[in-house]
């Protein structure tokens, strides 16, 4: 179908402001350029009660985390949603999610703990991995410190976040835990090197494309052959069984779409329990546009929803 009526009011805005690529600067003009761009605190949401950052000990040194608690849940333990940001592996922080982790905690409700893992280039793969992987383990270990239950655990992100999320699921199966209730994957990458129909079709400058998939890949690998490694593809691991029940949401108009559905196939196939939510119409991180746009609003409701089945 067409490019919905407000991503097209998107796509001509950046036309006429002369928007530049991401994969056309160096990664310090890159990031700057998109701190600019990230989604503004939803005001149609229930804020949460109490947000603090704080600081563990992480594979390589301090590693932040970002604790979400909502309103009026303050008796007994709540689950808890581990949230990795979107960015390419390169460009986000913590700050790049904080729309989408305010909504959630009052959504399900749920305390998030939002991880500020390291970057590529200067920390290749594995280390956002690891730190993602290092950061769950924390939260299973000291949930009581922040009012959760360890054994309600989700994992959850958009774009390479969602990557993220996906193979910290295969490495708490693959090293005994901590065990995971859920997987949230939001529009993810799966597969490096990936030559698909989505992948060829979708070049289009103003949105998220191909090229930016390939110049993220880039500076994610320290070596290609890297990308083979299933905890950076996780659509190449040869084991799907024993993952939490997904949620999978993929977008029309994004180059990752066909990895995402075969991936969502491939947990199928293995025996999980999987949603799979294709939106006709849309770009590559249109949830970032809950504020004017109805669909992706319905879409963070149907996560909301999930968790909520899930994590009890």
């Amino acid at each position: 179908m067409p490019l919905h009526p407000v991503a097209e009011g998107v796509r001509k805005y950046r036309l006429a402001a002369g928007f530049t690529p991401l994969y056309t600067m160096p990664v310090d003009e890159a990031r700057r350029a998109d701190r600019e761009t990230e989604a503004a605190i939803w005001d149609w949401i229930e804020q949460p009660e109490e947000v603090f950052d704080l600081d563990i000990a992480g594979p390589a040194g301090p590693l932040t985390l970002r604790v979400y608690r909502p309103v009026g849940h303050g008796d007994g333990p709540l689950p808890v949603l581990v949230y990795f940001f979107g960015g390419g592996f390169v460009v986000g922080s913590l700050d790049t999610s904080e729309a989408m982790c305010r909504a959630l905690s009052g959504m399900v409700p749920c305390v998030v703990v939002s991880v500020g893992y390291r970057l590529a280039p200067e920390n290749p793969f594995p280390a956002a991995v690891d730190d993602c992987y290092a950061a769950v383990k924390w939260v299973a270990e000291h949930a009581d410190r922040l009012g959760a239950d360890s054994a309600r655990i989700g994992v959850a992100g958009d774009s390479n976040g969602g990557t993220l999320a996906a193979a910290v699921s295969l490495m708490a199966r693959d090293n005994d835990g901590p065990p995971l209730s859920a997987q949230v994957l939001i529009y993810p990458a799966m597969r490096h090197g990936s030559a698909t129909a989505s992948m060829r079709a979708n070049t289009d400058p103003m949105f998220f494309n191909a090229h930016s998939t390939a110049w993220f890949w880039s500076l994610y690998l320290a070596d290609p052959a890297d990308g083979a490694n299933p905890y950076a593809s996780p659509l190449n691991a040869t084991d799907h069984s024993g993952l939490p029940s997904a949620l999978m949401m993929t977008a029309e108009f994004c180059p990752l779409q066909d990895e995402g559905e075969a991936y969502a196939d491939a947990l199928a196939r293995a025996g999980v329990p999987v949603e799979y939510r294709p939106y006709a119409g849309l770009p590559h991180g249109f949830l970032a546009l809950a504020s004017v746009l109805d669909t992706a609003r319905e879409a963070l409701g149907s996560i909301g929803d999930f968790l909520r089945r899930q994590l009890g």
